[in-house]
């Protein structure tokens, strides 16, 4: 199932997204669906005809994972850490598709990082790997943004990972995804840069899951970004950054500089 998040007259709700590409129908959801449930009413509209924004906004945080794929720890000269490499995100860093990339003023040097996000239910701590399924709501696409130059700089990565539009998550949530070994390819103007497969993280999803959760307690609409594939490189005004999760869809943001 697909659950967007999305606008129409100015008044963001929730719905389920049916239907073939190009013929999409987006069926609108009674209030939240992460607290109340998903429970359709008879309201559609056209998928073409609403505006796409983040499927969800963390009540909480969004945790990052450094260094989970090897080719890519290796391509900037890391080793792979020996215990996970967690971060946090604000809230205020997530933007939804098609939205701009908004280059920071204190950077010269942002790169993308295409990634498969996981979505939290419910509240929980201390989630054994084997249970972690419970408490996933589902995955979405998401983009790691970092500036290089300052994550080198200030020797912590709060400002080099966190700064505002840094977070693009799109363009839904799907509920029924198997992690395991999925396709994670992103494209700068339409050139592929990023091809790589979840088969490939040093930690699987499920056990970055329960990782994370000894380390903090997750809320529902928790966001956990699992890693990139190889192949990042940096970002310029006037380009596009285009990300696509086999299994969910695409999440494509233009870039600016203000």
């Amino acid at each position: 199932m697909r659950i967007a998040r999305f606008v129409v007259d100015n008044d963001p709700m929730y719905g389920i997204v049916e239907g073939e590409p190009g013929s999409e129908v987006v069926t609108v959801i009674k209030g939240d669906p992460f607290f109340n449930g998903v429970e359709p009413t008879t309201i559609k509209y056209p998928l073409d005809d609403v505006r796409l924004v983040a499927p969800i906004i963390p009540r909480s945080k969004v945790i990052g994972v450094g260094r989970n794929f090897a080719e890519h720890a290796r391509e900037l000269g890391n080793e792979v850490p020996e215990s996970p490499l967690l971060f946090l995100k604000p809230n205020t860093s997530v933007i939804g598709p098609g939205e701009p990339i908004v280059l920071p003023e204190f950077s010269e040097e942002v790169s993308y990082e295409a990634e498969l996000c996981v979505v939290i239910g419910r509240i929980c701590k201390d989630v054994p790997e084997e249970r972690v399924d419970e408490v996933i709501f589902g995955y979405t696409c998401g983009n790691d943004l970092t500036a290089r130059d300052v994550q080198a700089s200030d020797g912590q990565w709060a400002r080099a990972k966190g700064f505002d539009t840094s977070a693009p998550l799109g363009p839904w949530i799907e509920t029924e995804l198997d992690p395991d070994d999925v396709a994670i390819r992103g494209w700068l103007n339409g050139e592929l840069r990023q091809d790589g497969s979840t088969n490939q993280m040093v930690r699987s999803v499920r056990e970055l899951v329960s990782i994370v959760s000894r380390a903090f307690t997750l809320l529902p609409g928790d966001v956990i970004m699992t890693g990139t594939p190889a192949g990042v490189d940096l970002l310029n005004a006037g380009d596009r950054y285009e990300i696509e999760v086999e299994g969910i869809g695409r999440l494509s943001n233009p870039v600016v500089r203000r």
